[in-house]
């Protein structure tokens, strides 16, 4: 189960993420805890909602990937060189602790489609009459086309970035995108 975080004041506006994350980053790096818990407690939500996606809306796959991003993050804290934001890193890092696991599950194998038979990216977004159904259709994806999908229609990730981070070609990336848009139409009982 994801930790609880203390409520804060809200009598005061809180100052920005970033000015307080550099201070803390550098020392939890030093091995303060409490300033760990601070970013965690900053964080948390953010990284909760990205790896709940990426894990098929599944409730405790997701509090696992969590727990799991935020052991690497106290881990790799001391090589983080603080040439992004804190959030920015920490957000990379739990997607790769979710794409890994997607990975290590040796899931969905990738078919590959000529560039010709790949759709029009187009930006109109996939909307659904009812979120829950839509969340549940989602998470019957196989794992590669949902991570795609999930990466590039919620996350708003470029197909090099999916890729690159999938260890997949563009074309791939996008093919995996076109399937997984497909089945949640047909899941949703619309016409492919």
């Amino acid at each position: 189960m994801i930790a609880a975080c203390p409520a804060t004041d809200r009598s005061m506006p809180p100052a920005p993420a970033a000015d307080h994350d550099i201070d803390d980053a550098r020392a939890a790096a030093a091995g303060d805890r409490r300033a760990f818990q601070r970013l965690y407690c900053r964080h948390v939500e953010r990284i909760h909602g990205a790896v709940y996606r990426l894990a098929g809306y599944d409730h405790a796959r997701a509090e696992d990937l969590t727990q799991e991003a935020f052991v690497r993050a106290w881990q790799k804290l001391p090589g983080f060189r603080h040439e992004s934001a804190f959030g920015t890193w920490l957000y990379r890092l739990s997607v790769n602790v979710a794409l890994m696991e997607i990975r290590a599950r040796r899931a969905d194998p990738v078919g590959f489609m000529d560039e010709e038979q790949l759709p029009d990216p187009g930006d109109m977004p996939f909307c659904a009459a009812e979120r829950e159904e839509l969340e549940r259709a989602i998470g019957k994806l196989p794992p590669r086309a949902r991570a795609v999908l999930v990466l590039h229609d919620v996350e708003g990730w470029r197909h090099e970035e999916i890729g690159e981070e999938m260890d997949m070609a563009v074309g791939t990336s996008k093919a995996q995108l076109h399937r997984a848009r497909q089945l949640l139409r047909r899941a949703l009982g619309e016409n492919p």
